[in-house]
């Protein structure tokens, strides 16, 4: 605290010294405070005094009781809640204004007089102990395939101890997605730690039709790897707060390589998986040296994976449709009738006949969809064309833009009827040649303002792609004595 006796001789110096700073340094105080007493031109001793504590009534002197006791029930509410409460029981009797005051009130009284509040206690991870998971919604950075939105999630996967993590992209939150990220992360460390612990899973429950068999498939998963495993409080996300707290970090590290990267459209999803797989492996450069901490300490793997996918069996319907997991998905016409065995992975379902794959069909996302592949039942719909125009699954039939133009064009032209015939055998044409040289036929059609589009001329124009055979091919003679020189070189050598 500056005297009256520094400020004196403050005033003194600064007629001999030759700057202010030399003077405020000789009496002992800094140049800025040195600064203030010059510009006021007065000693410390008649400055006014700084006033602390209120200087206006408190407005809420007569309400605090009812303000208390309502804080006391309900230790959630806001201190703004409350004050627009009491707006609304004395009109005009507050101002807006006044609620920075409660507010501070209300802060005083829980740091002197409120209830306790939750404590959480910092924990000492020792190495090898535990890896936690969870999953991590992605759609906020906004990542694209070739220009379509991709709505997606990381299964993510933290080591507590050395932070080492490593993540899977799935599509919902399902035990398949559960057991493949998490085989995933524990073959690409090489090791296995003593436990595992999850947020209670209820998403991931809810999403299989029987709870119970969700429990088996865990703790069978569990016991493949030794693992114990552990499960949070429902509502207490910030017990699995190690995996939490990298969510967000790796989430930011996403987001600021893709600034670098100038573009969050990938070309495939290979593309974009290959991206992550880098970003991890830059995220765990720094932590090789505990990471060798917790790999010395670890255990074993298994001697092999344990299988991911679900297994169901379903009959075919006479529509070629088998259901599973609440959605539909067509199969060749040849098995309906026949069962059959689905295995729902975390991204495809296969379909087994004996013991022969036939089928390999990407998984649907969600409920009550479907997925009908036109190759599996065309052969019928060229023979009943009738049922194409009121098919329930009908615009599953129009593989691209280009066929629905074709279609529409093929029906103003030629009649609802004979237009669906028409298509069907175009479309009867890709499934037996290939759709993307059909597709490209009816792109340069298009694009032309051909008048008359038909299976046959499509035909055509493919039969003659496919004759165009390259001509005058020249092959170089060879020189029969570069062989005698091989042999000569090896004679010498002998």
């Amino acid at each position: 605290m500056v005297t009256d006796r520094q400020v004196r001789r403050l005033f003194a110096l600064m007629t001999t010294e030759g700057s202010q700073e030399i003077a405020s340094s000789k009496a002992g105080m800094d140049a800025k405070t040195a600064r203030k007493y010059r510009r006021q031109g007065r000693l410390p001793s008649e400055m006014p005094v700084a006033v602390h504590g209120r200087t206006r009534p408190d407005p809420f002197v007569e309400v605090w009781d009812e303000v208390q006791k309502l804080f006391e029930d309900n230790a959630g509410l806001e201190a703004k809640t409350v004050f627009e409460y009491l707006q609304r029981q004395n009109p005009g009797r507050f101002q807006d204004g006044q609620l920075r005051t409660l507010q501070r009130r209300v802060k005083g009284w829980r740091a002197t007089e409120g209830p306790a509040r939750e404590v959480f206690f910092a924990q000492q991870h020792p190495p090898g102990r535990l890896g936690a998971s969870d999953f991590t919604h992605m759609e906020e950075l906004g990542v694209t395939i070739q220009g379509q939105s991709f709505p997606h999630l990381i299964y993510h996967f933290v080591l507590t101890y050395s932070n080492w993590e490593a993540g899977t992209v799935c599509f919902s939150e399902s035990f398949e997605s559960l057991s493949e990220g998490l085989q995933n992360a524990l073959w690409q460390l090489g090791k296995v730690p003593q436990r595992h612990r999850t947020d209670r899973l209820s998403t991931a429950v809810n999403n299989m039709s029987d709870p119970v068999e969700f429990t088996d498939r865990y703790q069978g998963l569990m016991r493949s790897y030794g693992l114990e495993s552990e499960k949070t409080q429902a509502g207490h996300g910030n017990e699995n707060g190690d995996v939490e707290q990298r969510h967000h970090r790796f989430k930011r590290a996403v987001a600021q390589e893709l600034m670098l990267r100038g573009s969050v459209d990938f070309a495939s999803v290979d593309e974009y998986r290959r991206f992550l797989a880098a970003m991890f492996e830059r995220l765990n450069a720094g932590r090789r040296q505990r990471l060798a901490e917790e790999m010395a300490v670890m255990r074993e793997l298994p001697e092999r994976r344990m299988e991911s996918a679900r297994r169901e069996q379903v009959k075919v319907d006479f529509g070629s449709l088998i259901y599973v997991d609440r959605n539909a998905y067509s199969v060749p016409s040849r098995l309906i009738g026949e069962q059959v065995e689905a295995r729902l992975y975390m991204d495809h379902v296969e379909v087994w006949y004996g013991q022969k794959k036939v089928a390999e069909i990407p998984r649907l996302r969600g409920r009550h969809k479907h997925r009908v592949d036109y190759r599996h039942i065309i052969d019928w719909l060229v023979r009943k064309p009738g049922a194409f125009e009121h098919y329930r699954y009908r615009d599953e039939l129009f593989p691209t833009s280009r066929f629905r133009m074709t279609f529409d064009l093929l029906e103003e032209q030629l009649g609802r009827h004979q237009g669906s015939k028409e298509y069907l055998k175009i479309l009867e044409l890709a499934a037996k040649e290939s759709e993307v040289r059909v597709d490209a036929a009816l792109r340069a059609l298009l694009e032309a303002g051909e008048e008359q589009i038909s299976a046959e001329g499509i035909e055509t124009t493919l039969g003659a792609e496919h004759n165009t055979t390259v001509r005058d091919v020249q092959v170089a003679a060879v020189d029969l004595r570069v062989f005698d020189q091989l042999f000569s070189a090896r004679e010498v050598l002998q």
